[in-house]
C-alpha cells in the first residue's frame, strides 16, 4: 500500500473501524443483485426481480437519513444496532418467502423491511472525518474509502451470484444479512472512534437537505444511481442470453475494479482550484462511458467496456464528499453523506426495476439504452444546479481543497 495510505492508520482505532465498515458494506454489492439472482433463479421473472431490488432500494432512500439523523444526534451505537435488527428479521421473512412461494406482496413487505440497513460507509467517513477534518489526509481517507467501496463491488456481486447459481438460490442474501450483522455490531462496538453526537441538532437546523448544493448533488446522483441499477440488471439478463448467467459476476466485478483502480490512483493526487468542476467533469465522463454499451455484441467486450466506465466512477464520488462537507453543517456530515447515497439508491431503484421491463419487453441489449437515458439526464442536472455548487454556504466544515488552498496562501 502506498504510503500515504499507510499513514492513515497511525490513528489509534483506524484499522478496527475500517475492517468493521468493510464488512458492513459488502452487504450493500450483495443485497440487491443477490434478490434479482434469487428471484429469477426461482421464478424466471426478470420484472418481478428488478422491482423487488427497486423497492429495497427506495426504502433504503427514505430510512437512511433517517437512520443517520438519529446517529448525528445520539451516536452510531444507539442508532445502528436496532436499525440493523428491523432489517436483519425483514431479510429472514424475504428469504422464507421466497423459499416456499410466498405470495409477491409478501416479498415486497420484506424487502421494504431490508431498506432500514444504515448506511456504514457515511458512519466509517464521519469517523475519517472526526479524526483528520481540515487536513490533507482526509482527502486521502475519502479516496481509501472510495477504494474500499469498488472492493466490496468488485467481490460482492461474485460472491452473492456465484453462491445463489452454484449452491442454492437464497444462498446470496443469506451471507449479505451475516456480513451486516457482523460488521455493524463490530464497527459499534468501537466506541472510542465513534463521532460524539450534536443532541441539540435535532432542535433546529432541520434537515441537511435544505443545503442548496447538497440538493443539486443529491438529484444528480439519483439519475447517477439510475445508471447503476440498470447495469446490474441488464448484465445479468446479458450474461444469461448469452448462456453464461455466472459469468454476469465477473463482468460485474470488472466494472468495480476500473473504478477501484482510478480511486487509488485519485487518493495519490493533490488538486488545486475548484473541486465543482472536476466533479461536473466526472458526472460527464461517466455519461459518455454509457454509450458504448449500446454497442456490446459479446461478454469479453462487455467487460472491457465496462472497466474503462468504471475509471470515472471513484474520483466523483470522491470529490462529491469534498462537496459535502462545503455544503452542510459539520454537525450533519454523516446525513449530509447519507443524502448523497439516497440519491444513489433511488437511482438504483429507479434504473433497475426499468431496466427489467425493458428487458422483459426487448431483451437485454435494447436495456442498456436505460442506463444511456440516465447518464444524459445526470448531465443536464449536474450544469443546470452548477452555480449552487459554486457557492458554499457559510459556517460549514470545510473541504480538503479549500484547506490546501489557504495552507499555501498563508504560505505565499
Amino acid at each position: 500500500m502506498p504510503s500515504p495510505y499507510r499513514a492513515l492508520f497511525a490513528a489509534p482505532g483506524s484499522k478496527g473501524f475500517s475492517a468493521a465498515g468493510f464488512l458492513g458494506r459488502i452487504p450493500v454489492s450483495m443485497m440487491g443483485i443477490g434478490v434479482i439472482t434469487m428471484i429469477s433463479q426461482l421464478t424466471g421473472r426478470y420484472g418481478l426481480a428488478g422491482a423487488l431490488s427497486a423497492t429495497v432500494a427506495l426504502s433504503a432512500a427514505v430510512a437512511g437519513p433517517q437512520v443517520s439523523r438519529l446517529a448525528d444526534q445520539y451516536g452510531q451505537r444507539r442508532a445502528l444496532r436496532p436499525a440493523t435488527l428491523i432489517s436483519l428479521t425483514a431479510a429472514a421473512l424475504l428469504l422464507c418467502a421466497a423459499h416456499y412461494g410466498w405470495p409477491d406482496w409478501a416479498l415486497f413487505v420484506a424487502c421494504a423491511g431490508i431498506g432500514c440497513v444504515p448506511s456504514v460507509g457515511a458512519m466509517v467517513r464521519a469517523r475519517w472525518a472526526a479524526l483528520y477534518r481540515g487536513t490533507p489526509q482526509l482527502h486521502t481517507a475519502y479516496s481509501f474509502e472510495s477504494v474500499v467501496d469498488e472492493v466490496c463491488f468488485i467481490f460482492g456481486p461474485i460472491i452473492s451470484i456465484g453462491l445463489s447459481t452454484a449452491w442454492f438460490p437464497e444462498a446470496g442474501p443469506l451471507l449479505a444479512a451475516c456480513f451486516l450483522a457482523v460488521g455493524v455490531f463490530w464497527l459499534t462496538a468501537q466506541r472510542a472512534t465513534e463521532p460524539e453526537p450534536h443532541p441539540r441538532e435535532r432542535k433546529g437546523g432541520g434537515s441537511a437537505m435544505r443545503a442548496p448544493g447538497l440538493q443539486v448533488l443529491v438529484a444528480t446522483f439519483v439519475a447517477t444511481g439510475a445508471i447503476f441499477g440498470a447495469v446490474d440488471v441488464v448484465t445479468v439478463a446479458f450474461a444469461d442470453e448469452q448462456g453464461h448467467k455466472a459469468a454476469a459476476s465477473i463482468v460485474l466485478a470488472v466494472y468495480a475494479a476500473g473504478s477501484c483502480v482510478a480511486g487509488m490512483v485519485f487518493g495519490l493526487l493533490h488538486f488545486a482550484g475548484a473541486p465543482e468542476r472536476r466533479w461536473l467533469l466526472g458526472v460527464c465522463a461517466m455519461a459518455v462511458s454509457m454509450i458504448p454499451l449500446l454497442l456490446v455484441g459479446n461478454l469479453p467486450f462487455l467487460a472491457v467496456a465496462l472497466f474503462l466506465a468504471g475509471l470515472s466512477i471513484a474520483p466523483t464520488m470522491i470529490t462529491t464528499m469534498s462537496l459535502i462537507e462545503e455544503h452542510v453543517p459539520r454537525a450533519q456530515l454523516t446525513e449530509g453523506m447519507t443524502w448523497v447515497s439516497t440519491g444513489l439508491t433511488a437511482g438504483v431503484a429507479l434504473g433497475s426495476s426499468t431496466a427489467g421491463w425493458v428487458i422483459d419487453a426487448a431483451g437485454a441489449r435494447a436495456g442498456y439504452g436505460v442506463p444511456a437515458v440516465a447518464g444524459a439526464v445526470a448531465v443536464a442536472v449536474g450544469f443546470l444546479g452548477f452555480r449552487r455548487l459554486k457557492r458554499p454556504a457559510p459556517g460549514r466544515g470545510g473541504s480538503v481543497e479549500q484547506h490546501s488552498e489557504r495552507k499555501e496562501r498563508h504560505v505565499a
